[in-house]
């Protein structure tokens, strides 16, 4: 599919943008331009290390925020395909800064939006969260209206040939600023600190996120939020599996931390539907002034169904990470270990 194609990422220098362009890189030999767009110049400078122009003719490095509208429009001229993973995903962080955390994830996703509408994007991925699903905390509220406009931006496309669609997955194992490798940096003191010891969450590799968003960027036809079916943890298992003779310590939960999180509520669940890996949370159907009319969404049923062999959840079916297959202690172990950045810590 991306042969041949122009591809842009923003957030590229991030945790899942390095490997999917690695995987781009690796999978797809005749890419025509890869972008990376990204507001760190420091860390576009160490990427380019790895991923150099001289080895790979078809990157690009794009200095430029999702704040501003006039950079993202010159940066997706001929650009085909766009990956949205630019955001602000520090919880404690965003509750303390939300101005600038509604800048980035709400305003910055709509300038891309409008970006994509002003050039010829034929297709658009938002990267999203489980914490978009029933929100308390800032980060996933506004990723949730993040996830809103793009769901709503397939009703003002016009007749353009473009589709915005959503992946939301759970914590990405080893990601930058998650609790892995602040468990492996804290360890050395002989103590681990843990918010709640009932705490669960989701677990996701990057490269099973990765396989999702080929998969998704194959298959979606606009507006979905896709969901994968992944395995939980228990967050003390996660403990003793990184340091199984640090103490640990419990300092209680902080502003805005759920005991568990969730990747598809009761609400949704009116418009799911469940195939072999993946939930796929189709738009809702019927309301007025949408493209999302009742035979259009009929398309849309009609297409998982005969593809993937789809089936409509149960009502009232909510994804939750308590509620789930969760990962025995060797398990995470084993998972632990195929990360050569964090065998080293180990």
């Amino acid at each position: 599919m991306f042969n041949n194609k122009s591809i842009l990422i923003t957030g590229g220098t991030g945790s899942f943008g390095k490997a999917w362009v690695s995987h781009l890189l690796t999978k797809y030999k005749k890419i025509k331009r890869l972008v990376i767009f990204s507001r760190d110049e420091l860390k576009q400078y160490e990427m380019e290390k790895v991923f150099s122009f001289k080895k790979y003719p078809c990157l690009r490095y794009f200095i430029g925020d999702v704040r501003d509208n006039e950079r993202l429009t010159t940066a997706f001229m001929n650009i085909d395909y766009v990956i949205h993973a630019a955001a602000l995903k520090q919880v404690p962080t965003a509750e303390y800064n939300p101005i600038e955390t509604i800048k980035t994830n709400i305003i910055g996703t709509q300038n891309v939006i409008e970006a994509c509408l002003k050039t010829d994007v034929q297709k658009v991925l938002a990267l999203s969260t489980d914490k978009a699903s029933s929100p308390i905390n800032l980060y996933g509220a506004t990723k949730l209206c993040s996830d809103k406009l793009f769901i709503a931006a397939n009703n003002i496309k016009g007749k353009k040939n473009i589709s915005f669609s959503i992946v939301r997955y759970g914590n990405v194992m080893g990601s930058r600023g998650s609790v892995i490798p602040h468990f492996l940096n804290t360890k050395k003191k002989g103590f681990l600190e843990i918010t709640d010891k009932r705490m669960t969450r989701f677990n996701i590799t990057l490269k099973e996120s990765i396989q999702m968003v080929d998969w998704a960027f194959n298959n979606s036809l606009g507006g979905e939020i896709f969901v994968p079916k992944i395995p939980s943890y228990k967050i003390i298992d996660l403990a003793k599996a990184i340091c199984p003779n640090c103490n640990l310590k419990f300092t209680g939960i902080r502003s805005g931390e759920k005991l568990h999180e969730e990747l598809l509520n009761v609400g949704e669940s009116l418009n799911s539907y469940e195939i072999k890996n993946y939930y796929v949370v189709l738009p809702g159907a019927n309301q007025k002034y949408t493209n999302f009319s009742g035979k259009k969404l009929q398309k849309y049923k009609n297409f998982y169904e005969k593809k993937f062999k789809a089936k409509k959840v149960k009502s009232g079916f909510a994804y939750q990470s308590n509620q789930n297959k969760f990962l025995t202690l060797e398990q995470l172990k084993k998972l632990l270990k195929k990360y050569q950045s964090i065998l080293s810590a180990i």
